[in-house]
């Protein structure tokens, strides 16, 4: 959610310019911010960014933490942060998208020049996984029409972009102050499109709700869900896989954390670094996993993209049902 101009502008997703995805494994990187290579720089930018944040985070040695890492523990303070909110994991991510963690995405997935270097980066992170789903969709044809459900639509970043390529769009997120700013975007943003004849066809404003995953239903050609599972463990991922996969009919895209050594070390830094904010807890998953649950319900992946900033990290998959034909990577 891959120009240099999406570090200061909404994502603006131009079907003239687009070029082909290859059905190959794709690393997309940058090298504009110097990579973290000491304790002191990780310190230096703890206060940046939260447990969700560093999922992603990217940067380079982190050895000199390991041994004091085995002295934090997140799980204790998540189980604080549950007993807060009075619930389980999910509780506590509707409660921090609703307050302040709605502030910090907030800014993170729009215009705001009020954020710091690592924000900055995750912004254009998430902006080319945005732009890879909008080439992996469009490179079979035109979407108009044609129905999508954004599952976890945050702001509406993958929506609106749907929505101004003619798709149907059927958008919803755990967070109802995250899907207030997403109608407000999405009428701003569509309606000025209309006015400004760009779309001559016409465009279909998406359909917002505030629901949880697990409350989906309905049909869809399309699905779509994009940094969501970070939210949830292996075990509850595998269930949310499988119900996702239930709605779509011809594809589901995800997008999750991987879980490699690296990245769980890297994770392991920002849980010893919690930063003074409340944070969700971040989940990493392992592609073999994801591989596992989608093959039990009897789809495969078709497409496999590594989006990689400085401190954004997404894997990216494209899934179908096991009995359509076409390339396996």
């Amino acid at each position: 959610m891959a120009h240099a101009s999406s570090l200061f502008l909404p994502v603006n997703f131009n079907p003239i310019s687009r070029t082909k995805l290859g059905r190959r494994h794709h690393r997309t990187g940058i090298s504009a911010i110097p990579p973290l290579s000491t304790a002191a720089d990780v310190t230096a930018v703890a206060g940046a960014f939260d447990g969700t944040t560093v999922a992603f985070i990217g940067g380079g040695s982190v050895a000199a933490l390991a041994a004091a890492l085995s002295l934090a523990n997140p799980e204790r303070r998540r189980q604080m942060q549950r007993e807060e909110v009075g619930g389980g994991d999910k509780e506590v991510v509707k409660e921090y998208f609703n307050k302040d963690g709605f502030q910090r995405w907030n800014r993170i997935y729009g215009v705001s020049e009020d954020v710091n270097r690592v924000q900055l980066d995750i912004r254009l992170g998430h902006s080319r996984t945005v732009e890879n789903v909008m080439k992996i969709l469009t490179d079979e044809g035109s979407l108009k029409g044609v129905t999508v459900c954004d599952a976890g639509c945050g702001t509406g970043c993958m929506s609106i972009p749907l929505a101004k390529e003619g798709a149907i769009v059927s958008a919803s997120d755990i967070s109802a102050a995250m899907v207030s700013e997403a109608q407000k975007k999405a009428k701003e943003e569509l309606l000025k499109a209309g006015r400004e004849d760009e779309h001559p066809t016409g465009v279909t404003l998406p359909k917002f709700a505030v629901k949880d995953l697990e409350s989906l239903d309905g049909k869809y050609d399309t699905v779509v869900c994009l940094d969501v599972l970070i939210h949830y463990p292996q075990s509850k991922a595998d269930a949310m896989i499988a119900h996702l996969a239930s709605l779509a009919e011809n594809r589901l895209i995800l997008s999750f954390a991987p879980k490699t050594f690296y990245y769980v070390l890297l994770k392991r830094v920002g849980e010893f670094f919690p930063g003074p904010s409340k944070a969700t807890r971040a989940y990493l998953h392992a592609e073999a996993d994801v591989e596992r649950a989608l093959a039990k319900v009897g789809w495969k992946i078709r497409t496999r993209d590594l989006i990689t900033t400085q401190f954004y990290f997404a894997k990216l998959v494209e899934a179908v049902p096991a009995s359509q034909s076409g390339w396996l990577v």
